[in-house]
C-alpha cells in the first residue's frame, strides 16, 4: 500500500487462496497422530471423534504457544481398546510447532517478496509492516518478517480485527460515510475466460487497478458456430479448470461466418 494525502493506493497484491492457519493445524493433528500411535499402538486417523477433539485441540495448542514455550495437550478417554479407555496426553513444544510449521511460514515468506518484486517498491522503501490475521500472532512469522524487512512488524492494529476494520471503512466509502478518504483497489488474482483447449485466457490481469474495463477479440471454434459457453476464470494457472470458476453464460445469436 502507498498512503497519501487522504489517498491510499495498493500496489501490489499476491497470496495463496489454499494455505492458511488452518495447514498448520493439521500439521499439529498428524503429528499427535503419530504420537499417539508410537506410544499406544492405536491409529486414530480414521476415528470422526477423535479427529473433532484432535482438531480442538491442536488449535488451542497452537494459540498458547504464542505466548509460551511449551504445552500440554491432554485429551482424556480419545479411544478405547480391549484394555478399556485411552487418554491422549502429550507436550507440543514451540520448537516443534516452528518445525511443523515451516513449510508454510516460508511459504507466506516467498508470496511476500513476489508482491514486492511486482510493485514499484524495493524492501528498503517499505516503512511499516502489518499483520494481518490471527495466525500472524506466532513468533515465527513476526521473526521471518523482521528478517526480511530488518525491523519489527507494526503491532498497533488487532491482526484478527484488521480486515473487518478495513472492509467497514470501505463499505463506509461506498455509501457515503466517509468522505475523506480514496482507496484505490487492485484485483488479486487476473480475470480471463476459457478458450479453446480448455486455456484460461486473462483479460484483466492480476494487480489491474479497479474500477477498469477491457475488452478482446475471440473468434468462434468452427464454423457457422451460434453460440459459445462463456466461461469467467480467476486465477493464474494456464488450464482453466486449475483456476476458480467464477460463472458461465451462453452467448447466442453469433451470425454465421
Amino acid at each position: 500500500l502507498e498512503v497519501g494525502d487522504d489517498v491510499i493506493e495498493v500496489k501490489s497484491t499476491d497470496g495463496d487462496s489454499h494455505m492458511g492457519g488452518r495447514d498448520i493445524d493439521q500439521k499439529i493433528i498428524q503429528w499427535i497422530i503419530t504420537e499417539f500411535k508410537k506410544d499406544s499402538g492405536i491409529d486414530i486417523s480414521k476415528d470422526p471423534l477423535a479427529l473433532q477433539r484432535l482438531d480442538e485441540a491442536a488449535e488451542k495448542a497452537k494459540i498458547e504457544l504464542s505466548n509460551a514455550s511449551e504445552t500440554e495437550i491432554n485429551i482424556p478417554f480419545i479411544t478405547s481398546d480391549a484394555d478399556g479407555p485411552k487418554h491422549l496426553l502429550l507436550t507440543l513444544t514451540r520448537a516443534k510447532l516452528n518445525e511443523l510449521a515451516a513449510e508454510y511460514v516460508d511459504r507466506a515468506i516467498e508470496i511476500t517478496k513476489r508482491a514486492i518484486e511486482t510493485s514499484p517498491f524495493d524492501i528498503s522503501d517499505i516503512d511499516e509492516v502489518i499483520l494481518v490475521g490471527g495466525q500472524t500472532r506466532m513468533p515465527l512469522i513476526a521473526d521471518k518478517v523482521k528478517e526480511l524487512f530488518g525491523k519489527e512488524p507494526n503491532k498497533s492494529i488487532n491482526p484478527d480485527e484488521v480486515v473487518a476494520l478495513g472492509a467497514a471503512i470501505q463499505a463506509g466509502i461506498l455509501q457515503g460515510d466517509v468522505k475523506d478518504v480514496l482507496l484505490l483497489d487492485v484485483i488479486p488474482l487476473s480475470l480471463g475466460i476459457e478458450t479453446m483447449g480448455g486455456i484460461a485466457t486473462k483479460i484483466i490481469e492480476r494487480n489491474t487497478t479497479i474500477p477498469t474495463s477491457k475488452s478482446q477479440i475471440f473468434s468462434t471454434a468452427t464454423d457457422n458456430q451460434s453460440s459459445v459457453e462463456i466461461v469467467v476464470t480467476q486465477g493464474e494457472r494456464q488450464m482453466a479448470s486449475d483456476n476458480k470458476i467464477l460463472g458461465r453464460f451462453v452467448l447466442d445469436g453469433i451470425a454465421p461466418a
